[in-house]
C-alpha cells in the first residue's frame, strides 16, 4: 500500500477526514520524512501499525494534539498531554498582540505569565524578547510540561506553583506586563466532547459567568505590577463586555481595551496603567 492508498482508505471512514492527512505528515516529519515526496512509495509496517492505532485515538475524539504528544504553536514545538491544555490559535494571537505592545511601550521588560499550562506564552515570550519570564501555575503536574517546553525551546522561564498570583506575590517582585490565559468557560456552557473528555477541567472552567479567576487576578494584581504596566488576558469569546465593566470598576485610572481575534470575536483584553494608548 502507498502513502496515497493508505489516506483515501482511512479518509473514506473517518469521522474528520481533514486530520487524516496532518496525523501522517506530522508522523512523518518526526522521521525526517516530506509525505508529499512519499505519496506513491510503499508504506513501511511499522508505520502502518503506528497510524492505525493513532487513527483509532482519533476516532475516539482524542485531540490530534494529544495522540501527538505536542502541539506547534507560534512557530515552535509544545510537549502536551492529559495535564494541560492545548495552546490554541486564540492564544498565539494573544502573544503576537502582547509583543506589538511592549514594542511600543516598553524598551526593557519584566513579564510574569499567570496560570501559565504547557508554558506556550510564557515561553514564546521569553524566546522571542531574549527575556527571562517568571510563570506560575497550580498544577505541578502542568508546571512539569513546562519545564519541558522552556528545556525544548531553550527559554529562560522560571516557574512556581501555587494558585494564581499567591506565589508571585511571595517572590516581592514587581513586573511591568502580566499575561494570563486562565480557566473562562462558564459551567453552564456547553463543551465539545474531545475538549470535555480529554483536557484537565481545572484548566477550563472559569464559574458560572466565567469571571472567577480574573477577579482574583484583579484583586491583587497591584501588589505585583508596577505604576506603569500593562496586563494581558485571553478572554471567552461572550465575556468581553462583562470583564471591561469589571476591569474598569477595579483599575479607574486605566485604560481598558477588548481587542479582537482574526475572527472579529472579542478574544483579549488589556489593561494599561500609566500608559498613554496609541490610538
Amino acid at each position: 500500500m502507498t502513502y496515497k492508498e493508505l489516506i483515501q482508505a482511512t479518509e473514506r471512514n473517518a469521522k474528520n477526514p481533514d486530520l487524516i492527512r496532518v496525523l501522517l505528515l506530522e508522523m512523518l516529519r518526526e522521521r525526517n520524512l516530506d509525505l508529499y515526496l512519499e505519496l506513491e512509495n510503499e508504506v513501511d509496517e511499522a508505520i502502518i501499525d503506528q497510524f492505525n492505532d493513532n487513527f483509532k485515538r482519533l476516532e475516539n475524539n482524542e485531540p490530534l494534539a494529544y495522540v501527538l504528544g505536542y502541539q506547534w504553536f507560534y512557530d515552535s514545538r509544545f510537549l502536551v498531554n492529559e495535564n494541560v491544555l492545548i495552546p490554541r490559535p486564540e492564544t498565539e494571537e494573544l502573544v503576537n498582540n502582547i509583543l506589538m505592545d511592549i514594542d511600543e511601550y516598553f524598551e526593557e521588560v519584566e513579564i510574569v505569565d499567570v496560570a501559565t499550562g504547557s508554558g506556550a506564552i510564557a515561553v514564546s515570550l521569553a524566546k522571542d524578547l531574549g527575556v527571562a519570564v517568571d510563570a506560575s501555575d497550580i498544577s505541578q503536574e502542568a508546571l512539569n510540561v513546562a519545564k519541558e517546553n522552556a528545556e525544548l525551546n531553550q527559554a529562560d522561564v522560571s516557574f512556581y506553583q501555587g494558585d494564581m498570583l499567591e506565589p508571585i506575590i511571595n517572590l516581592n517582585k514587581k513586573y511591568d506586563v502580566l499575561v494570563c490565559n486562565p480557566p473562562y468557560i462558564k459551567e453552564v456552557e456547553d463543551v465539545q466532547t474531545s475538549v470535555l473528555d480529554f483536557e484537565p477541567h481545572v484548566a477550563l472552567f472559569g464559574g458560572d459567568d466565567g469571571l472567577y479567576f480574573y477577579r482574583k487576578v484583579f484583586d491583587k494584581a497591584s501588589l505585583v505590577l508596577k505604576p506603569r504596566s500593562m496586563m494581558a488576558f485571553e478572554i471567552g469569546f461572550d465575556i468581553g463586555d462583562a470583564l471591561v465593566e469589571l476591569a474598569q470598576q477595579q483599575f479607574p485610572n486605566a485604560t481598558v481595551v477588548l481587542k479582537q481575534d482574526i475572527n472579529n470575536l472579542d478574544r483579549m483584553l488589556f489593561v494599561y496603567q500609566g500608559i498613554k494608548v496609541q490610538e
